[in-house]
């Protein structure tokens, strides 16, 4: 538990750091824009009323008292694997214990994302809480947790995500059993295809069915005092090229080589320039093609993958790639005197980008809890699930759910969970000062008008 009668320092010294959150996909930025040094004064009493509510404190107590429990669901979960495209699973697990925990119209929706609403009092902000169900290990991936002692489990998965899921129920678990009556509506998530060629499909499908949605919190694995507040756009392509091949040695001078081709391709998109803010990042991730050594290659294929900090220079630079490839294609035909080397390009993946302002209520509203937890508020950026309503302009933030985690994507990810208590508390205040509590404090989140379809 924080020191809830110490006072709170108004002027914050927030650091803007260069931070690498440990999120899915998750990537440093060089900068965001500088932000307040302090959280504004509604915010701060906000959080003072709230911190000192002994509803709340016992709330945050039964956050502590559910960790063991919470831990459990934390192991069950991970064990029902959740490969990209095949959730269903874990989504049926997730829905079984939302349900047992008192969300009883929670439901699967079309998408696969685990869809269940708490409802505040009336008249509030609608808020969005998340956790992805997927991993990026494949089907038939050995996910039995292993207890290394000390606090530390290990499995494939353990922390991106399932650590979220696991908070979320835990939080369920305590406002239902405490009878702690929110203002604004709380819609508990776990959404499908955060990770690979998901493309945020999950949170698309949410963001498309749900138009009164007025912000959101996800959880992702990440530092204490981490805040991400800027999303990292990309676009991936395949490209295949084709030829009518033939004989390396009879068939020299009379066809174009797909491979040859891709090659001149890859030499042009190496020389291509991008800015260095915002940071804007380019590819070619992977490579195949031919037949045999002795054959010139009738096909080839490459994945190219383009990412950025801003729409406008991702654009910019997949322009001039795209350019750079028809370009390769025209040569490697003029090279030989013939027409007959082709190239297609295919969209595998689109993430939206965009950009939370620091100095928004949400953003503060993360701070102010991180202050009251000892925590120092560091501002990040990287690609995920927050992209997509960051995209449309409704503020988002990706924090942490406790626990110290390492080894993202690797069959030895693991999670330190002594104390995790700690930031499943920390994120929870930073949820109940948005929305509000009966009694206590009015939301700080601002209800929008509902989006048109």
């Amino acid at each position: 538990m924080p020191q809830l009668q110490r006072p709170f320092l108004s002027t914050l010294a927030l650091a803007v750091a260069v931070l690498c959150t440990g999120a899915a996909h998750a990537q440093t930025f060089s900068a965001v824009a500088p932000t307040p040094a302090q959280v504004r004064p509604a915010v701060d009493q906000a959080y003072t009323q709230l911190l000192s509510a002994p509803q709340v404190q016992q709330l945050l107590e039964a956050v502590k008292a559910d960790h063991e429990r919470s831990v459990e669901d934390l192991r069950m979960l991970t064990e029902i694997e959740a490969p990209p495209f095949k959730e269903h699973k874990r989504a049926e697990a997730f829905l079984a214990r939302m349900k047992a925990l008192g969300l009883a119209d929670a439901r699967i929706d079309a998408e696969g994302n685990v869809v269940g609403l708490r409802k505040g009092t009336g008249h509030g902000p609608k808020l969005l809480i998340s956790a992805h169900l997927d991993t990026v290990f494949p089907a038939g991936t050995d996910v039995k947790v292993k207890d290394l002692g000390n606090g530390r489990l290990a499995a494939p998965g353990i922390s991106d995500d399932t650590r979220g899921l696991a908070v979320l129920l835990s939080w369920l678990k305590v406002l239902n059993d405490h009878n702690v009556q929110t203002v604004g509506d709380l819609l508990f998530v776990g959404n499908v295809g955060e990770e690979e060629l998901g493309n945020l499909r999950g949170m698309k499908r949410i963001f498309a069915d749900h138009l009164d949605i007025d912000g959101m919190v996800g959880l992702e694995p990440a530092p204490d005092g981490s805040v991400l507040i800027l999303g990292t756009g990309s676009h991936r392509y395949e490209v295949s090229f084709k030829g009518p091949g033939g004989h390396s040695y009879g068939a020299f001078g009379q066809v174009p080589s797909a491979i040859h081709g891709m090659g001149r391709a890859i030499a042009k998109i190496a020389e291509v320039k991008t800015p260095s803010f915002p940071k804007t990042t380019f590819t070619v991730g992977t490579v195949s093609g031919g037949t045999s050594v002795n054959t010139i290659a009738p096909e080839a294929r490459m994945a190219v993958d383009i990412r950025s900090d801003q729409m406008e220079p991702l654009l910019e630079t997949e322009k001039k790639i795209l350019a750079a490839i028809d370009e390769a294609v025209v040569e490697e035909n003029k090279r030989w005197n013939v027409n007959t080397l082709s190239v297609s390009t295919r969209l595998i993946g689109d993430r939206p980008g965009g950009r939370t302002p620091p100095d928004s209520v949400i953003v503060e509203a993360a701070t102010r809890a991180n202050a009251s937890f000892g925590h120092r508020t560091l501002l990040s950026g990287a690609s995920t699930d927050a992209n997509v309503p960051m995209s449309l302009g409704i503020p988002a933030i990706i924090v942490g759910g406790g626990g110290k985690t390492g080894g993202f994507h690797a069959m030895s990810e693991w999670i330190d969970l002594t104390d995790a208590w700690k930031g499943a508390q920390n994120s929870l205040v930073t949820v109940l000062g948005l929305v509000g509590v009966q009694g206590v404090t009015q939301p700080l989140l601002e209800k929008r008008p509902p989006r048109a379809k």
